[in-house]
């Protein structure tokens, strides 16, 4: 099955929400010195200040799954775009610490949600063969939105605007959150969800509007799958069914954090400034290191279906701990300090290749529709939980020894390189009713 434009236009729109949730989560990386500078912020408390967008996405992602099932995952993005504008302009505005912080809190529940809804609408309206590039789209705009969030950064400071600067950095984002809100006003329901509602008549016109080539064959097969699901509606994530798909999700989740990639992107200008880099020319080597992270990323997406999620983890973890190994012993003997903005392009072109371009479709995929819901909330709140402590603690560890927060990131990486060895099953190629059979099967043997 090829894919047709009305599959195209939803997979953009829903992949939006990815967009903004990017460029919200690492815009903050060119703000950290102003507002520590305005708030006179220690680093624990510059901790706090970064992560209470993150304990706002921990929320948003423990919650997500109700209005999705409940309203769908279309008008649940739709709830999260209105909070990604009243994040972007509270922000602009904010009076003080305290407003500041509310409103990067309510951005966060709307990344926590965007991150659950978004790559569980695009899962469940992509065709099987091209499932993994269309939910990988999701992750390709993530990168998108912290490329530009670098370039905004950037441009913004050469503006010279003074103390109002952080004003605009932090604001920009309400005008693409407008968008993305207008924006799904034009896309369909998840087929999925409109069968789990009783509403087959309406999953039918989603199936050919969107090119299935036997819309009723599948339809049928939906409404099988989801009769089987309602059957053990109730069923808590918990049971043993469900251990494979839910060590799957909670560890794919926190090892993509546990690789530093976030403390990383958060606190880049701060990374070079440990290595005598300027404000804007730190800014532009975070554009350089975030021009690597989106052609990786396209370059991932290009082959995960071809290549499979499994071997790119493989490959890109191994690849994670050398990387990291190095960047340690830069800052532990202070030596090649130079070299610093090449390890960070090369660790960011690994991370791409690996945990950024399978991290959302493993949890997208493991689980079965009737749980998929409480499935992806459980994953996309690992990876925000790992994220938001890492977040508050880099700071401080790092103002100790620089060279201390990616020793461990090292090591964790070599640990998850044995984990998705022995223990990750593979899901490229196969339809998720089908998927959802096998997982049952492996997790009862």
């Amino acid at each position: 099955m090829e894919i047709n434009s009305h599959v195209i236009k939803s997979t953009v729109v829903g992949a939006l929400g990815g967009l903004l949730f990017g460029f919200d989560t690492a815009v903050i990386s060119g703000t950290t010195a102003a507002l520590t500078a305005a708030y006179k912020l220690s680093p624990a408390s510059l901790g706090v200040t970064v992560s209470i967008a993150l304990w706002g996405t921990v929320l948003g992602a423990l919650t997500a799954g109700y209005p999705g099932q409940r309203w769908g995952r279309r008008d649940s993005l739709r709830v999260m775009a209105l909070m990604y504008v009243i994040s972007a302009v509270g922000c602009a505005f904010a009076w003080n610490l305290l407003a500041l912080d509310v409103f990067r809190f309510i951005g966060g529940i709307a990344i926590g949600g965007s991150s659950v809804l978004g790559p569980m609408y695009i899962a469940e309206i992509a065709p099987p063969l091209w499932r993994g590039r269309l939910v990988g789209f999701f992750q390709t705009n993530v990168v998108i939105g912290i490329l530009l969030a670098y370039m905004s950064n950037l441009g913004i400071r050469t503006l010279k605007l003074g103390a109002i600067e952080w004003r605009f950095q932090l604001g920009v984002s309400a005008i693409p959150a407008l968008l993305f809100f207008m924006a799904l006003f034009f896309i369909p329901r998840s087929p999925r969800w409109l069968v789990m509602k009783q509403r087959s008549a309406e999953a039918l016109e989603v199936l050919i509007l969107i090119g299935v080539e036997s819309p009723r064959s599948l339809l049928k097969t939906i409404e099988n799958a989801v009769a089987e699901e309602q059957r053990l509606a109730g069923t808590s994530i918990l049971k043993m069914r469900y251990r494979l798909p839910v060590f799957v999700a909670l560890s794919v989740g926190a090892f993509c954090q546990l690789s530093g990639i976030n403390a990383v992107l958060y606190y880049l200008n701060d990374i070079f400034s440990l290595s005598g880099a300027s404000q804007i020319s730190g800014d532009v080597q975070a554009v350089a290191v975030g021009s690597m992270n989106l052609i990786a990323t396209l370059l991932a997406m290009s082959v995960i279906d071809k290549f499979g999620r499994k071997k790119l983890l493989l490959t890109g973890t191994a690849a994670l701990s050398v990387c990291l190994g190095v960047i340690a012993w830069v800052f532990a003997t202070h030596r090649h300090e130079n070299w610093l903005v090449w390890l960070l392009m090369i660790y960011i072109a690994f991370f791409a290749i690996s945990q950024g371009a399978t991290v959302w479709v493993y949890i997208s995929e493991v689980f079965p529709t009737n749980v998929r819901a409480k499935g992806q909330s459980l994953g996309s709140s690992s990876h925000w939980i790992t994220n938001a402590i890492i977040t508050i603690v880099f700071p401080v560890m790092a103002r100790r020894s620089a060279s201390m927060p990616f020793v461990f990131f090292a090591a964790m990486m070599v640990l998850d390189f044995f984990l998705v060895l022995f223990i990750y099953p593979e899901t490229s190629g196969r339809s998720l009713e089908t998927l959802q059979h096998q997982l049952d099967v492996d997790s009862l043997v």
